[in-house]
């Protein structure tokens, strides 16, 4: 008797470059391409844009930083959007500007294995039901792909709700509740602020130093105010002006469980990817007693957490605020270009191309204006190697191919 063979993927050659992610660093280059005429394909495994924004983030949530310095290349904010847009504007701009650009990405399409053909010198991108091939890979899924849980010792043991900021939307359902907050970046200061708004009573563990910063200071974005100021002084000159700002605005957070790190939040930043938290509000409530600041935790109970100091405190909720990660690792094989925690090797600014047509987007650690930078050089480098390769033809004789058609965005 016969074996029963599972058929194999069908295969459909790219003309243009294959964008793993339909999120803003996507989204980006493909706009800066089909600025130059030159198509490409978004692969995305979920079923909209912006999955992170949309999925993954708390209800309250807004853009950190004003939002000039967050716009994607080629399209500014609405005029009539705040200094600092909220999450549903974001998504929203995120849209217009997908249609603007007639990027339309392909959904629900999981790559599973991306690997470079020598023999061929192609690339072949393998998700559940399709291999794509192309001369170029632009891995556009970002530094928070997937969600960090850390591994505390009795974490499984606790019995009440154990949740990650990926899965927290608002403070709603732990009204009245003693919630464990572990992590005190700017998710965890944010989602204590906002349970705090439901009073619930937040215990945020804070394991290492952190640098706090007032998110403006006389009604001038202290980001802003720090970007103008590295164009004239020395970084550590202009991290010590830094540091006077919040003192004088926050106040010592030494005495508060926050200790500021002995470097300063700009090197920081620029040499560990660590981000200073911008405060909005949650130190005033730390002050006041209604945020409480913990040591680290040594072990999880059924019914609460057991700390460093000895201290024991019963909780009815475990919060994570454990940040995000690559999944670069998971999917893209035998290249050394990335660090086995799926960072580029190379860092900002050169860390946007590799070798072999293999381009990242979205890993700088300098947010929306770091995939700006990239999107725009990886559009550059591609663009020049399309010309070369395509000559005179023109982007309208290239689009009648039938697969373009249907897979590809084009101008």
């Amino acid at each position: 008797m016969g074996t029963c063979r599972e058929p194999e993927p069908s295969q459909i050659f790219v003309p243009g470059p294959i964008i793993v992610g339909a999120g803003p660093s996507g989204l980006a280059v493909a706009a800066c391409l089909s600025n130059q005429g030159v198509p490409s394909v978004i692969l995305e495994r979920t079923d909209c844009l912006a999955s992170l924004w949309q999925k993954r983030t708390y209800d309250r949530l807004k853009l950190h930083l004003p939002k000039h310095f967050c716009e994607l290349p080629l399209m500014p904010f609405p005029k009539n959007f705040p200094k600092y847009p909220s999450k549903q504007q974001f998504i929203s701009y995120v849209e217009s500007y997908a249609a603007r650009f007639n990027i339309k990405p392909v959904f629900n399409q999981t790559v599973e294995k991306a690997e470079f053909d020598d023999v061929s010198g192609l690339w072949n991108v393998k998700t559940q039901d399709v291999v794509y091939t192309s001369t170029w890979l632009v891995v556009a899924t970002g530094e928070n792909a997937e969600p960090v849980f850390p591994n505390i010792p009795g974490l499984k043991k606790f019995t009440g709700p154990i949740v990650h900021t990926s899965a927290y939307k608002s403070g709603l359902v732990f009204a009245n509740r003693k919630v464990l907050v572990v992590g005190c970046g700017n998710s965890g200061m944010e989602v204590s602020l906002d349970l705090c708004r439901y009073n619930a009573l937040p215990h945020m563990v804070v394991r290492n130093s952190v640098h706090v910063l007032p998110r403006d200071f006389l009604g001038l974005s202290t980001f802003g105010i720090a970007m103008t100021l590295l164009k004239w002084f020395p970084l550590k000159l202009v991290d010590n002006i830094l540091l006077l700002l919040a003192n004088s605005t926050l106040g010592n957070t030494d005495h508060l469980g926050l200790r500021r790190p002995k470097t300063g939040p700009i090197e920081l930043k620029n040499v560990t990817g660590k981000t200073p938290v911008l405060d909005v509000g949650a130190i005033s409530l730390i002050r006041s007693g209604q945020i409480r600041v913990t040591q680290a935790v040594k072990e999880i109970t059924r019914n609460g957490a057991k700390f460093l100091n000895g201290q024991e405190i019963e909780f009815d909720s475990i919060i994570l605020a454990t940040g995000y990660k690559s999944n670069v690792p998971d999917w893209l094989k035998d290249n050394k270009f990335f660090t086995k925690e799926g960072m580029p090797k190379t860092p900002f600014p050169n860390g946007w191309k590799g070798e072999k047509g293999l381009y990242t987007v979205g890993f700088t650690r300098r947010g929306l204006s770091g995939t700006a930078y990239d999107a725009v050089k990886i559009a550059e480098d591609i663009t020049d190697q399309w010309m070369k390769f395509n000559g005179p033809l023109s982007i309208r004789n290239i689009c009648s191919s039938h697969i373009i058609h249907l897979h590809f965005n084009k101008s």
